[in-house]
């Protein structure tokens, strides 16, 4: 039986999920047409930096949320953490 902490393997996995959801959502990329105004321009340059930054934004995600689920095979937690007591020095 491998020991896990589900707490962060369910953050690491949540994080992954959320990160392919967002590539997914934001995969196309803003196609420009011939004879644009400047206006569509600059709307197409801006649709393209909001473009970019969720694509980096679910890459990070989803890069953090792998290295909490390989973190979580090896976090292990003390048996008697819970209940650990301060013992006072003899005087």
């Amino acid at each position: 039986m491998i020991l896990v902490d589900k707490k962060i393997l369910s953050g690491g996995l949540v994080m992954i999920i959320v990160g392919i959801i967002i590539t997914i959502a934001y995969s196309d990329q803003p196609i420009g047409q011939p004879g644009m105004t400047e206006e569509e321009i600059i709307d197409l340059m801006v649709s393209e930096d909001e473009n970019q930054a969720y694509q980096m934004l679910s890459g990070i995600l989803i890069g953090v949320g792998f290295l909490l689920v390989l973190i979580s095979f090896g976090a292990r937690r003390k048996k008697d953490s819970a209940t650990r007591k301060e013992k006072k020095p003899a005087e």
